[in-house]
């Protein structure tokens, strides 16, 4: 067991469950010394990003320049947005995307065609497909159907295919994802996404949030022609831990221990859930039994959990220009992620400001710097990291394919990803 911190919160190495510290627990606590990485260039399929630790024009708020100067006067205690790569568990150079480039290609188009053929009403299938134009990572269809191929082989062997219904659960993932990208938008009154103006920018509220209804409902019909009723549940259960994530991450909790698993409960139900029942999903379509569904389901989990302790981590070390949308956002909107959780550690002043969503004057400004004076983003990597190995550990269980080894790799992208 690894001791995050001093007094208060644990990651447990093995099952990377979270836990409060009760008498039983401290007796088996082991403490490490986090050492952060040493910095690492961000690479993604040969693109680079710098590394920029301002809030650029694009934050566009009040108070973001005082942000900026308070992440220029601190850029120098931050070494590396990077967590660092993941010991080698049989890692060859895979891409995931050029090894799934045929399976992956056109899904965007099939997306649109499947919600323009539900409607007849232009306006709403504009709304409908806004997103769905290609610019997006497609991280969640890629993992389900890398997990797909990678179960089929450890099945059936290298001669296994990769099952329509299984191509249609990746869609799937990234049409609940769009939707609930949508309403988010809408809830946060958010202006810019990917890199430009929001739905919430473009269309009245009403018609968008009906917009994000019309890709749920057109995503359950299509859930609906899987004929498998242990999918059905499988599937049906991502909407409703999104929702109730979503009403989470309205309210926040008193205390701290309370507060940290509040928020990793809010997590797993509006990121991990996706990707964990996805990649659970192809694995149940593949005729594996329960033991190798359940390993589908922990890995994206794992990788679900810390695809967003490292979008945690960029909201308050990336440039808005990287990022696509504005950095310091979840202060601005009253969010207190891991790494000011982390940080209260330290300095406890950040408590109230918690409490009161950071409405305050300068509150945004001044949780940000604490944020960079303290160890919260070394603590924030630190876990992400330890899920992503988890994740890796787990892929490595499956039967030697490319298919496996780029789950392996997934992890390292998603832990060095710049956006």
């Amino acid at each position: 067991m690894a001791c995050l911190s001093s007094s208060r919160l644990c990651a447990r190495v093995q099952d990377q469950l979270m836990c409060q510290f009760g008498p039983k627990v401290r007796r088996q606590t082991v403490f490490v010394k986090l050492k952060p990485p040493g910095p690492s260039p961000l690479r993604i399929f040969g693109k680079t990003c710098q590394r920029v630790t301002t809030c650029g024009p694009a934050c566009g708020s009040a108070g973001s320049g005082a942000v900026a100067g308070a992440a220029r006067r601190l850029a120098s205690s931050l070494q590396s947005t990077s967590t660092g790569s993941l010991p080698d568990y049989g890692k060859q150079i895979v891409d995931p995307y050029r090894l799934l480039e045929d399976d992956l290609n056109g899904i965007y188009e099939d997306i649109r065609s499947e919600l323009e053929r539900n409607t007849n009403q232009p306006e709403l299938n504009t709304i409908a497909t806004y997103y769905f134009d290609g610019q997006g990572k497609a991280l969640r269809p890629m993992v389900a159907i890398l997990m797909a191929r990678a179960v089929n082989y450890h099945v059936y062997g290298e001669n296994s295919a990769l099952l329509p219904s299984q191509k249609q659960v990746a869609m799937i993932s990234e049409m609940i994802h769009s939707a609930s990208l949508i309403h988010d938008d809408v809830i946060d009154q958010s202006d810019f996404r990917r890199g430009k103006p929001s739905v919430n920018v473009l269309w009245n509220h009403k018609k968008v949030a009906m917009a994000g209804d019309f890709i749920l409902a057109v995503a359950s019909m299509m859930i609906a022609r899987l004929r498998s009723d242990e999918v059905t549940l499988v599937l049906s259960q991502v909407v409703t831990d999104l929702v109730q994530g979503e009403f989470m991450q309205l309210g926040s909790k008193e205390t701290e221990n309370e507060r940290f698993a509040h928020y990793l409960t809010k997590t797993y139900r509006k990121t991990a859930s996706l990707i964990a029942n996805s990649v659970k999903a192809v694995a149940l379509l593949s005729g594996a039994d329960e033991s190798t569904s359940e390993l589908a389901f922990q890995y994206g989990r794992n990788l679900g959990l810390s695809f967003q302790l490292v979008d945690d981590l960029l909201d308050f070390v990336s440039s808005a220009q990287c990022m696509g949308k504005p950095t310091a956002a979840d202060l601005r909107l009253g969010l207190a992620t891991a790494p000011v959780l982390f940080a209260c550690e330290k300095y406890p002043e950040l408590n109230p400001m918690i409490m009161r969503r950071f409405q305050e004057a300068g509150d945004v400004e001044k949780a940000f710097e604490l944020v960079h004076k303290s160890r919260g983003l070394e603590q924030t990597r630190f876990l992400a990291r330890k899920h992503g190995l988890e994740a890796a550990r787990l892929a490595h269980e499956l039967a030697d394919s490319p298919y496996q080894k780029g789950l392996v790799v997934t992890t390292d992208l998603v832990l060095n990803r710049i956006k």
